[in-house]
Protein backbone atom coordinates (compact mmCIF):
# COMPACT_ATOMS: atom_id res chain seq x y z
CA UNK A 1 0.00 0.00 0.00
CA UNK A 2 1.31 3.43 -0.96
CA UNK A 3 1.95 6.07 1.67
CA UNK A 4 1.42 9.84 1.42
CA UNK A 5 3.86 12.38 2.85
CA UNK A 6 3.88 16.16 3.18
CA UNK A 7 7.01 17.99 2.02
CA UNK A 8 7.87 21.15 3.98
CA UNK A 9 11.54 21.84 3.19
CA UNK A 10 14.19 21.41 0.52
CA UNK A 11 17.96 21.17 0.36
CA UNK A 12 19.41 22.86 -2.73
CA UNK A 13 22.40 21.52 -4.62
CA UNK A 14 24.32 24.76 -5.02
CA UNK A 15 26.96 23.08 -7.17
CA UNK A 16 24.45 21.85 -9.77
CA UNK A 17 24.02 24.44 -12.48
CA UNK A 18 20.60 23.07 -13.51
CA UNK A 19 19.39 23.60 -9.90
CA UNK A 20 18.40 20.01 -9.29
CA UNK A 21 17.53 19.66 -5.62
CA UNK A 22 19.66 17.57 -3.30
CA UNK A 23 16.67 16.39 -1.25
CA UNK A 24 13.33 17.10 0.39
CA UNK A 25 12.03 16.70 3.91
CA UNK A 26 8.91 16.94 5.99
CA UNK A 27 7.21 16.61 9.36
CA UNK A 28 6.41 13.50 11.34
CA UNK A 29 8.11 12.24 14.48
CA UNK A 30 11.51 13.91 14.41
CA UNK A 31 10.96 14.83 10.75
CA UNK A 32 12.25 13.05 7.68
CA UNK A 33 14.65 13.78 4.83
CA UNK A 34 15.33 11.83 1.63
CA UNK A 35 17.63 12.45 -1.32
CA UNK A 36 16.07 13.25 -4.66
CA UNK A 37 17.11 9.88 -6.11
CA UNK A 38 15.45 8.07 -3.17
CA UNK A 39 12.28 10.16 -3.58
CA UNK A 40 12.14 9.45 -7.32
CA UNK A 41 12.30 5.72 -6.56
CA UNK A 42 9.60 6.02 -3.88
CA UNK A 43 7.26 7.95 -6.20
CA UNK A 44 7.80 5.44 -9.01
CA UNK A 45 6.97 2.66 -6.51
CA UNK A 46 3.66 4.37 -5.69
CA UNK A 47 4.28 6.62 -2.68
CA UNK A 48 2.80 10.11 -2.98
CA UNK A 49 4.33 13.39 -1.84
CA UNK A 50 2.66 16.80 -1.70
CA UNK A 51 3.35 20.33 -0.60
CA UNK A 52 1.50 23.63 -0.31
CA UNK A 53 1.89 26.30 -3.00
CA UNK A 54 2.00 30.10 -2.61
CA UNK A 55 -1.82 30.27 -2.66
CA UNK A 56 -2.05 27.68 0.14
CA UNK A 57 -3.29 24.93 -2.21
CA UNK A 58 -2.04 21.37 -1.95
CA UNK A 59 -0.03 20.27 -5.00
CA UNK A 60 1.35 16.83 -5.83
CA UNK A 61 5.06 16.29 -6.44
CA UNK A 62 5.78 14.33 -9.61
CA UNK A 63 8.75 12.89 -11.48
CA UNK A 64 9.70 14.71 -14.69
CA UNK A 65 12.58 14.33 -17.12
CA UNK A 66 14.71 16.83 -19.01
CA UNK A 67 17.67 15.94 -21.21
CA UNK A 68 17.58 12.36 -19.96
CA UNK A 69 17.80 13.36 -16.30
CA UNK A 70 14.93 12.79 -13.87
CA UNK A 71 13.98 15.42 -11.33
CA UNK A 72 11.04 16.35 -9.10
CA UNK A 73 8.57 19.15 -9.60
CA UNK A 74 5.04 19.97 -8.54
CA UNK A 75 2.10 19.63 -10.86
CA UNK A 76 1.71 22.88 -12.75
CA UNK A 77 -0.11 25.57 -10.82
CA UNK A 78 0.99 28.56 -12.89
CA UNK A 79 2.62 30.25 -9.91
CA UNK A 80 6.22 31.42 -9.72
CA UNK A 81 8.59 30.92 -8.00
CA UNK A 82 9.06 27.18 -8.20
CA UNK A 83 7.02 25.60 -5.39
CA UNK A 84 9.84 23.35 -4.16
CA UNK A 85 12.53 26.04 -4.28
CA UNK A 86 10.19 28.39 -2.39
CA UNK A 87 10.11 26.02 0.61
CA UNK A 88 12.42 26.73 3.54
CA UNK A 89 15.79 24.96 3.59
CA UNK A 90 15.92 21.67 5.47
CA UNK A 91 18.22 21.69 8.51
Amino acid sequence: MADTFQVTCHKPDNYDRDRRLQGLGGPGGDGWYRTIDALISLIKAGDKFWTVDQKNNSVWIIVAERNGREYLKTESDGIEPNNLLALPHCP
